[in-house]
């Protein structure tokens, strides 16, 4: 698993463009430029959409008088249901940008992989945040829980940049 001072591997994820969905390469995302990722463990799950997600559009602002070019919501899904939840939470209007990985190809890569068979989560990520600067994991709060989003919401990353 991945752990503050890594770098980040590089990986194809999938966002929502104008004419449809478009490849985005996580170096292009973080090359040069300080950019917060948190990672949900589905689209449209309970804590995910009522605490995650709103957390960082309730601390974007702050985010930004910090210098953090950009708020990347990552998640185990398609992109058309990362495009639909972006709408309903209000988390594509805050300025939030919602980035797919499909086949969890970023999220094994990083070792922030699970499964949960009972509640229908297969090759989900963990939930956590991080701050990347470069390329070059400056802070990463990891969630023990899945259920859980203290340390890995917004203000709590804010706690520790």
């Amino acid at each position: 698993m991945i752990s503050t001072g890594d770098m980040l591997p590089e990986a194809t994820l999938i966002q929502m463009g104008a004419d449809g969905p478009e490849e985005v390469r996580i170096s292009d995302k973080t090359k040069d430029r300080k950019v917060v990722i948190f990672a949900v463990p589905g689209a449209f799950t309970g804590t995910c959409t009522t605490a995650h997600v709103p957390s960082f559009i309730r601390t974007k602002g702050q985010f930004d008088t910090k210098g953090v070019d950009e708020i990347i919501c990552i998640s185990v899904n398609d992109p058309f249901v990362m495009g639909a939840w972006g709408e309903s939470t209000g988390a594509t209007a805050a300025g939030l940008t919602m980035l797919a990985d499909a086949a969890s190809e970023f999220t094994k890569a990083i070792g922030m992989d699970f499964d949960a068979p009972p509640v229908g989560l297969l090759a989900r990520s963990k939930r956590y945040a991080m701050l990347v600067e470069d390329g070059k994991i400056v802070a990463l709060n990891l969630e023990e829980s899945p259920g859980a989003c203290e340390i890995s919401a917004g203000e709590g990353l804010l706690d520790v940049i």
